[in-house]
């Protein structure tokens, strides 16, 4: 048996949770014998308690009881753990006699706690985490790396001794089915969504308030389109903080901004299907889910001109410099003109079929084989 460990549910992180269940779903379909453990929310969902000490009963959550449930899970018969977020590669010290694959997404938090990245930057607490964090990767038999720019960083700052851990590239597949949709249907599954003109085209961001993301780049550019265009900015995912809904009433378009928070499956793929494109200026990614998601709905993606973005979007995807506002401002309007957009939209399509999550899953059973597990 594989056996799978996912994340924290009480970290909300939405991205490896679904990243998890795709490696349960895949592996599962695939006829490969696989179970899903996770730390489970005891102290840490006392939200009561206050965020600071909530915070820490969830490192008792995960620290100190979940260990013990994993060493427990150990004693059948699983022949591989896998570690599903790099994160949690300190869980790899529990295991022994056993291979031990974790995915990699990114080391843009190790970055952070070493001064490289402004955007991620890291406490005191959070620079020991990183430390724990690298030393459990470096115990892995196996690391995956979700694009070439995480595997160039798991070479530097993880490193090798004697070909341990053994590094490879494995793309994340797309995690839902997203794909075009009739205009009629995704455009009624849009009425929810107050308002959301029909007959009015809009930008569409999707994402969270990191630094890394740019929102407030997002929100500089769309205001450098609206004397050429009448176009709204739908920000889809975490709600927009204070700071940037001032910033988008100093910039004069922030009645033109729509906040979607939290959508679904359904609701996100209309969006990709109705937008004229997707914005996506993060200075940094981990890998850009939201890229391929959009590009699998024939969406046209606007993203900075570095990796990963540009490695995952290849030459589907409009590039600039994350610093060149004017220019994604000048590519937002072209793409106004349909025969630009659809043209776009068809080598968007095209790319987005590199990212097929039963792909992905071959490559993880074949990483597992060459690892001496019969599955």
């Amino acid at each position: 048996m594989v056996l799978l460990i996912g994340n924290y549910p009480a970290d909300q992180q939405e991205s490896m949770q679904r990243f998890a269940r795709m490696m349960l779903r895949g592996l599962t379909t695939a006829g490969v014998p696989v179970e899903l453990i996770q730390p489970r929310p005891l102290l840490g969902r006392m939200r009561l308690a206050g965020g600071f000490v909530a915070k820490w009963l969830g490192y008792v959550d995960k620290f100190l009881l979940f260990p013990r449930e994993l060493r427990a899970n150990l004693s059948r018969d699983v022949r591989l753990v896998h570690i599903c977020d790099h994160s949690n590669a300190m869980y790899g010290a529990q295991v022994s006699g056993r291979p031990i694959v974790v995915s990699c997404h990114d080391l843009l938090a190790v970055r952070g706690a070493l001064g490289e990245v402004e955007d991620t930057p890291a406490s005191v607490t959070g620079k020991f985490l990183q430390r724990w964090i690298v030393a459990g990767l470096r115990r892995a038999s196996a690391i995956a790396c979700a694009s070439g720019a995480t595997l160039r960083d798991a070479r530097r700052l993880v490193g090798q001794t004697n070909g341990r851990p053994r590094l490879s590239l494995i793309h994340h597949g797309i995690n839902h089915p997203y794909k075009r949709q009739p205009p009629n249907e995704a455009r009624a599954r849009l009425a929810k969504v107050a308002r959301l003109t029909p007959e009015r085209q809009f930008l569409l961001h999707v994402g969270s308030n990191l630094r890394m993301k740019n929102r407030e780049g997002a929100l500089r550019i769309f205001a450098l389109t609206r004397n050429d265009w009448n176009g709204q900015l739908v920000f889809a995912g975490q709600k927009l903080t204070p700071e940037l809904r001032s910033l988008g009433k100093e910039l004069g378009v922030l009645e033109r901004v729509i906040e979607v928070a939290g959508p679904d499956d359904d609701l996100l793929e209309a969006l990709y299907n109705c937008a004229l494109a997707l914005l996506y200026p993060s200075r940094f990614e981990g890998f850009g889910w939201p890229i391929i998601e959009a590009q699998a709905c024939g969406c046209p993606v606007l993203c900075a001109d570095r990796e990963p973005m540009s490695e995952v979007g290849g030459d589907a995807a409009i590039t600039h410099n994350v610093e060149d506002e004017t220019g994604f401002a000048h590519s937002i309007l072209r793409l106004t003109d349909p025969a630009e957009r659809a043209r776009w939209s068809e080598r968007s399509l095209h790319n987005a079929e590199r990212f097929r999550a039963e792909d992905m899953i071959a490559k993880y059973i074949a990483l597992y084989r060459e690892l001496g597990v019969a599955l």
